[in-house]
């Protein structure tokens, strides 16, 4: 325990030092204008960083999968739905656009209600066993991405090239006026999750042995479940989706901390993922002259990582 205190105190002080040279280095123009959106755009990363971390560790206890992660159960997907189907029907004038608050809210509110429809329809009587839940999830994921792919093609140029800047994450562009907004859901999430670590420890040990030692397996599975939808739809919300941010930040935990406790492995993770969004976004903004963003960096390394845990299962296997 005391060698993963010292490696989390390791990983305050490199994200402590990104902070730093995020919120501080070659500030140009006025120091009172620029300071204070370097800020906002920290704590959105922070915040979403948090989000991305806790949902993926927890959503991969439940299954039992280090390969999995909630995009997989097509949320991510429902956002880009929900995004196209207002400037398909509505165009980017309309008051679901120009508001940022209702388009927030009608954002998490589709992509909590498709989790929970989803859920509610498998969980059913307890007779699907949860590849089934995932494999659903899955299906259904490619199948919204193929419907919007459908209406982006037909749609307006003008409006598809307006769509396209709410697709794909930003955090120079942060919504700052739901920073706050966002930050006091997540916070109520926290403190639920905070509650429940110490039953995720019991349920990485499985089913049954997490049955024997008095925990509700499944009705556990269905919060765990819905918990991980809105921090993923809270964060999505904000900043737009980051695919493999939580593939990556979350194995990279397991590999670091080799623990079971989700309460190093949460906090781990979460460093990782403040230190991979806020560093990541300083190289963007002073190595590659915004040339690049920081979710097009995120996604090609997790997409290379993913591939290689993928070789490295199938090694495993055979």
């Amino acid at each position: 325990m005391r060698k993963n205190s010292t490696k989390l105190i390791i990983l305050s002080v490199i994200a402590l030092i990104c902070m730093l040279l995020f919120a501080l280095y070659d500030i140009q123009g006025g120091f009172s204008y620029a300071f204070p959106k370097r800020l906002e755009r920290m704590f959105a990363m922070i915040i979403t960083g948090t989000a991305i971390a806790y949902a993926t560790v927890a959503f991969q206890t439940v299954t039992h999968n280090r390969l999995l992660t909630p995009s997989v159960m097509g949320i991510d997907s429902m956002y880009n739905i929900v995004q196209t189907i207002i400037y398909f029907a509505l165009g980017s004038s309309s008051i679901f656009v120009v508001s940022r608050y209702l388009n927030f809210g009608v954002s998490i509110i589709a992509m909590v209600l498709f989790a929970l429809i989803l859920y509610r329809f498998l969980f059913r009587a307890d007779k699907y066993p949860i590849f089934l839940l995932l494999l659903a999830g899955m299906i259904i994921g490619t199948l919204l991405g193929s419907l919007v792919t459908f209406m982006q093609v037909i749609i307006d140029p003008v409006e598809y090239e307006s769509l396209q800047a709410r697709l794909f994450a930003s955090f120079m562009n942060v919504k700052t006026e739901l920073l706050f907004l966002s930050a006091g859901i997540l916070v109520l999430a926290f403190l639920y999750g905070t509650r429940i670590l110490h039953k995720l420890d019991v349920m990485a040990l499985g089913r049954d042995n997490a049955m024997n030692l008095g925990i509700d397996y499944d009705k556990m599975v269905l919060r765990i479940l819905i918990l991980s939808s809105i921090l993923i739809a809270v964060s999505t919300a904000l900043v737009g989706p980051i695919t493999f941010l939580g593939l990556i930040v979350s194995n990279l935990a397991y590999q670091y901390f080799a623990t079971y406790k989700h309460s190093v492995l949460i906090i781990g993770a979460s460093l990782i993922s403040i230190i991979a969004l806020v560093g990541g976004q300083f190289l963007v903004l002073h190595v590659f002259n915004l040339t690049t963003t920081i979710s097009v960096i995120i996604n090609f390394i997790g997409g290379l990582y993913f591939i290689y845990l993928l070789l490295k299962e199938s090694r495993k296997a055979a």
